[in-house]
């Protein structure tokens, strides 16, 4: 990059576009989330500052600016304390990055940034489901349907092998192992790491039978599981799956399913609470999940059936973070297109 190009926007678009994904190796859905950062502070100049992004200058990015960004945030926005500061940590990568590559230009900005305080946030209630919630939302779908079967398919697993959602997603046909005695499914988690999971012979034979219904089997990098418009499936569809069948088994059970929101994540807790709760050790419980420290599947522990039963009703936890969607208008607030793309 000349001299003479350096400025905010040719910064942030070689952030994105090279150091991110070539230098450091970050993963794309990490990378989306930082784009996701900086859409909303570009939202935030044009709307309160009528500056565009094209125009934007380091100088510009004052300590009161950044200020005003964040409270807007969680004014305008109504994020979270924990979500503003996932902001707030992306754009203090940023800053980090800008000053090396030219400090005279980026270095106020940069003091700006870190003088940004974290906000404390209260610790995050997991929602969980009772084993007899489970058995309830397993026998929902209907199989004589397509989606009705990959439904049925996709929450067994998902509870079996406490996998994340976008694990589930980037699930693919090579992934499958089974032998005589044995069936397992490896997953692709954070930072690209992989992991070997153990399922029953029974679930393994369903999957089996799924893929081979899907006409798939003999293409190893056909995805499990799709939608009816992606031969991937993403995540907002699983987020509609996971809906979908809550607000089934509520009306259904109105004595049950007591928590206000089910993301997908609350099968992942579930299903390390019933491991732990059966008496699996926490390092084996780790290792499943696909953790890097032992202190992160600990938490579990903290977690007692009859806790959840006592307080399920008092939890109602907004979770991947800000989910309303920035209003791109492409003629009027100048995206650069860097940041559009996915």
């Amino acid at each position: 990059m000349s001299k003479r190009k350096i400025n905010f926007i040719s910064l942030l678009e070689d952030y994105f576009e090279t150091y991110l994904p070539y230098s450091r190796g970050v993963s794309s859905n990490t990378i989306n989330s930082y784009k996701h950062s900086f859409l909303l502070l570009m939202r935030f100049m044009l709307e309160k500052k009528g500056i565009v992004a094209s125009n934007i200058k380091f100088s510009d990015l004052t300590y009161e600016t950044l200020l005003e960004f964040f409270h807007w945030l969680e004014t305008d926005r109504l994020c979270k304390p924990a979500t503003r500061n996932q902001r707030l940590s992306a754009i203090c990568a940023f800053s980090e990055y800008a000053q090396n590559r030219d400090f005279d230009a980026a270095s106020v900005f940069r003091s700006a940034v870190i003088k940004i305080p974290v906000k404390k946030s209260t610790p995050k209630q997991r929602a969980v489901f009772t084993r007899d919630e489970i058995k309830i939302l397993l026998n929902l779908p209907n199989e004589n349907y397509e989606t009705g079967l990959r439904d049925k398919v996709l929450l067994s697993l998902m509870y079996a092998t406490g996998a994340r959602a976008q694990e589930i997603c980037d699930l693919k046909v090579r992934d499958i192992r089974m032998n005589d005695t044995s069936a397992s499914v490896t997953l692709t988690g954070k930072g690209a790491k992989t992991r070997q999971v153990g399922i029953s012979k029974k679930l393994a034979d369903t999957l089996l039978r799924y893929v081979v219904h899907r006409r798939i089997e003999k293409y190893t990098e056909r995805h499990i599981f799709s939608s009816q418009t992606h031969e991937q499936m993403t995540i907002s569809c699983v987020e509609g799956i996971y809906k979908k069948y809550v607000i089934m088994a509520k009306n259904q059970n109105p004595s049950l399913f007591p928590a206000d929101s089910y993301p997908p994540h609350s099968m992942r807790h579930s299903t390390a609470c019933h491991l732990l709760e059966a008496g699996v050790d926490i390092v084996t419980i780790k290792n499943i999940l696909g953790h890097v420290s032992v202190q992160t599947t600990q938490i579990y522990a903290e977690i007692s059936q009859d806790a959840v039963d006592r307080k399920l009703k008092e939890w109602n936890e907004t979770w991947f973070g800000d989910n309303q969607k920035v209003n791109i208008r492409k003629a009027t607030d100048d995206i650069p297109e860097f940041l559009r793309k996915k």
